[in-house]
């Protein structure tokens, strides 16, 4: 990414990035408007004067016809908040530094939006939350902030390069080719549709990594090829006497 002239790196980074919030909008398009409803230079400063009814006039490009605007109120406030600067300032708890990787634990991703919840698409979540996961306990280790993504030429493959010390991802949706680069990168997505709060999926992840976890989980946590074998015969026998 270019920085425009007379524009500092954080103020390009937080253009480029609500840009990317807001569906079907370039970054050109989001400079205009800001040029409009902003008097003097772009600046973090300035930026922290632009509000939802802004970018709802500017994007629907009058006030009449602010009605007609089909641009969700959700992103709306997310490109809001990401031109004041404030796209990591949410409720979540502090990171712990654990002393020791817990025996049998894996590490887990979860692409996030808002607070503590899995509610980000892969491609365009604000951040990542990550977590060390065990079956008995959990705790969240890192947050990993994805601003500098617009620097990247390669958007995936940068944001993989952000969680490749996890062996789990979640997300609310990812494309192929990005899905792609998070197998090779041998990690394990899995898709969450709705949503929901971080804590939920990993109370999920946990029951069934203290049950009869499937083979590719089982080997992330250290079950032995002959256990996984067995957890694969019990399955296929439930799901018989089920038929």
């Amino acid at each position: 990414m270019v920085t425009p002239v007379n524009m500092s790196r954080e103020t390009a980074l937080r253009i480029a990035l609500a840009a990317r919030a807001l569906p079907g909008t370039t970054v050109g398009q989001l400079l205009e408007i800001l040029h409009q409803r902003i008097e003097g230079p772009l600046t973090e400063e300035s930026l922290q004067g632009v509000s939802v009814t802004d970018l709802k006039i500017g994007l629907a490009g009058s006030e009449e016809d602010v009605d007609m605007l089909d641009t969700p109120m959700s992103a709306l406030k997310d490109a809001v908040r990401i031109l004041w600067g404030e796209a990591e300032v949410d409720s979540l708890p502090q990171p712990v530094k654990l002393e020791r990787v817990p025996e049998g634990s894996i590490r887990v991703a979860i692409a996030s939006n808002n607070g503590e919840q899995l509610d980000g698409h892969f491609g365009s979540c604000l951040r990542f939350l990550v977590y060390q996961v065990s079956a008995k306990d959990a705790s969240l280790v890192d947050i990993r902030s994805t601003l500098d993504v617009a620097l990247a030429e390669d958007k995936n493959a940068w944001r993989v390069e952000q969680i490749q010390d996890c062996q789990v991802l979640y997300v609310v949706s990812i494309g192929g080719p990005a899905a792609a680069k998070v197998v090779r990168a041998g990690i394990h997505p899995l898709k969450k549709p709705k949503g929901c709060a971080a804590q939920e999926a990993i109370a999920e992840l946990q029951t069934v990594m203290a049950g009869s976890p499937p083979p590719w989980l089982a080997k992330l946590v250290g079950v032995s090829a002959e256990e996984r074998v067995r957890f694969s015969v019990s399955d296929d026998e439930d799901e018989a006497a089920r038929a």
